[in-house]
Formats: structure tokens, C-alpha cells, sequence
């Protein structure tokens, strides 16, 4: 084969050898609902077997964002697929979805097949967590729009629920209990402001900050949590009214969108852990934690609303799996999220 198109900065047999190396990562997701295998031109998957009433097909898509940069100045590659399906699946999990398949679009500047492998490894793994399939992918080797060490991920999930058994949030009402499943740091979300923060503050992802335990690129880099299990086995067993997936805009964005337009939360300080990581930023860049609130999630990574009845079951259902949540709040008749102290 000429090499006319190697001449013109795409390698071919790069991609080649890249599908090669992330088939036995692939097929650790496999599930018998998926029929063929790598390589086809579309993925596919079997609805025949479920019986759903009602069914609903539930998709999410979404990257990582500028996370991205921290892993490719730090040469770590393995842990951003998980990010990735992440933030895909828990979109669709606070809908009352499961997962059923998932499909990811990588682009770069050069396609260097050993570093593909580590970033679909993630994206396996992630996928096994969650309990879907990665069925399809592409990898696009795009010279002169990207640079040569640069690459963006891009996710797509789809889930099915129950259309009776969807999560809407139109059942809250007021007093209602509102609880925080632990995040494993900043997850997906604040990036860009980190980086500002850490240009500005001459930070070093390589060295360690007080009070973290790791070096601050180690703590950045901790891979966003998949809730997938945890929302399964607490639905399994009662009612979640609402859930939120905190990400892009922290508290305020999001924990409204897992209520009706009329009411809001009031949401109590010290009522969980706060991670290391934001001590290091607050203190250095001097924000408050009601600016941190609007970008971060502050340590509590999706929220649950349940009836006050509900909400000792749910923290013992939470525990069960090995899951660290606590109350943080509750639904007030006012919209907004307002802290407070007691």
C-alpha cells in the first residue's frame, strides 16, 4: 500500500495496530445482548429479550474537558476513559436508566497505538463498572487540527428504563431528605479554573500540597466515580424521588434539576467530608466555599431525594455496597439552594 497518506500525517496501519491492542479490553464488556464484534461498521445490540412494560430508551453524551491537558502533561492515560464513561453513564443513571451500551470517539494529532490502548483500557473499565457494553468506536487521526500530543474523548451511553419507573423529580415536595453520595475528588468538572489557579500560584502537578496525602496531579487525576451500582441496588429496594449528577456548576446548576421549578433545598455546611484537593485550591486562589460550591462538587459527586421515611434505609442500603453518604439537606418550598449552619 502506498504511504502517500503516511506522508500526509495519517497512519493507517497505527490505527490498525491501536484496534489490534484494545480488542482484549473490549471484550471484557461484552454482553450477550451484543451481536458481532469489533470492526463492524455499526454496533449492535439485542432489545429482544427484556421485558419491559413501557420501555425507554434513555441517552446521554458528554467528554471530559479540560482534564484532558493535566493527563497529557503527566503522560497518564489509563484513567480518563473512566472519567469519560462516567460522565456519560451517571447522566442517565439519575434518570432511572440502566446502562446498556456505550460507544467513544477519540481524537488526535497522532495516533500512537500504545497510548489508544491505555485511554480505551479506561473506557473499558469504566464500562465494566457501569455493566454496559462498549460496542463501537472511532479513532480519528486529524493532523493540523489537533497537536501532535493533543486528543479529545467524546462519549456516547444509552440505557433503558421502565417509562413508569423513570426518576423525574415531579414527585418531591417539601421536606423531603436530600442526601450526598461521596465524589472521589473533583471528578470531570473545574478544570479550567484549576489550571488558572495553578498557573497563577506556581503549582506543580508532580509535587505534594498540604493537606494532601499524594501529589497534587495524582489527586487531580483521580478518576470520576460511576454511581451505576449504587443507584441500582438503592432502586431495587425503594423509592428515589430525584437524583443529580453535580457536575458543571456544582450545588446551584444542578441539584434543581432533580427538583419541581417551585421548590428548592436548603442544604446544611460540615454536613459531609470535604476532600483535601479543595482545601489546597481555596486556600491559594483565597475562594469562599459558596464560590467553590458553584463550580465543584465539593466532595459530594450525585444526590439523592427521598421521603423522610425512606432516608435511614437509604444511607443502610448506601453502606451495604460500600458507599459513603450522608443527609446534607432538605426540600424547602423556595427555589435556590440556600446553605446554612445549623
Amino acid at each position: 500500500m502506498s504511504d502517500i497518506y503516511k506522508q500526509a500525517g495519517v497512519d493507517v496501519h497505527a490505527g490498525y495496530r491501536a484496534v489490534d491492542l484494545m480488542k482484549k479490553h473490549i471484550q471484557k464488556t461484552n454482553r450477550p445482548e451484543v451481536i458481532g464484534g469489533v470492526g463492524a461498521f455499526a454496533g449492535l445490540f439485542d432489545l429482544s429479550a427484556f421485558s419491559y412494560e413501557e420501555p425507554v430508551l434513555v441517552s446521554g453524551t458528554d467528554g471530559v474537558g479540560t482534564k484532558l491537558k493535566l493527563a497529557i502533561d503527566l503522560q497518564c492515560h489509563d484513567t480518563v476513559g473512566q472519567d469519560l464513561v462516567a460522565m456519560c453513564v451517571n447522566d442517565i443513571i439519575a434518570q432511572g436508566a440502566d446502562p446498556l451500551f456505550f460507544l467513544d470517539y477519540i481524537a488526535c494529532g497522532k495516533n500512537v497505538p500504545e497510548q489508544i490502548e491505555q485511554i480505551v483500557k479506561g473506557i473499558a473499565d469504566g464500562c465494566a463498572q457501569a455493566g454496559c457494553a462498549l460496542i463501537g468506536g472511532e479513532t480519528a487521526e486529524m493532523p493540523g487540527m489537533y497537536k501532535v500530543e493533543d486528543y479529545d474523548l467524546a462519549g456516547f451511553v444509552v440505557g433503558i428504563a421502565d417509562k413508569k419507573k423513570l426518576i423525574t423529580g415531579d414527585s418531591v415536595v417539601t421536606g423531603d431528605v436530600i442526601i450526598g453520595l461521596a465524589s472521589g475528588g473533583l471528578h470531570s468538572n473545574g478544570f479550567s479554573l484549576v489550571r488558572k489557579i495553578a498557573e497563577e500560584h506556581q503549582l506543580e502537578w508532580t509535587k505534594t500540597y498540604e493537606p494532601l496525602d499524594c501529589s497534587l496531579g495524582e489527586a487531580l487525576l483521580t478518576p470520576t466515580k460511576i454511581y451505576a451500582s449504587s443507584v441500582k441496588h438503592v432502586k431495587s429496594h425503594m423509592e428515589i424521588k430525584g437524583i443529580s449528577h453535580i457536575t458543571g456548576g456544582g450545588f446551584y446548576e444542578n441539584i434543581p434539576r432533580a427538583l419541581p421549578e417551585h421548590l428548592g433545598v436548603k442544604v446544611k455546611k460540615d454536613s459531609w467530608e470535604i476532600p483535601a484537593i479543595y482545601t489546597v485550591l481555596a486556600e491559594r486562589a483565597n475562594l469562599s466555599f459558596d464560590e467553590m460550591l458553584g463550580v465543584f462538587n465539593m466532595g459530594i459527586g450525585m444526590v439523592f431525594v427521598v421521603s423522610p421515611e425512606d432516608a435511614d434505609q437509604c444511607l443502610e442500603l448506601l453502606q451495604q455496597i460500600g458507599e459513603k453518604a450522608s443527609v446534607i439537606g432538605e426540600v424547602v418550598d423556595r427555589n435556590g439552594v440556600e446553605l446554612t449552619d445549623d
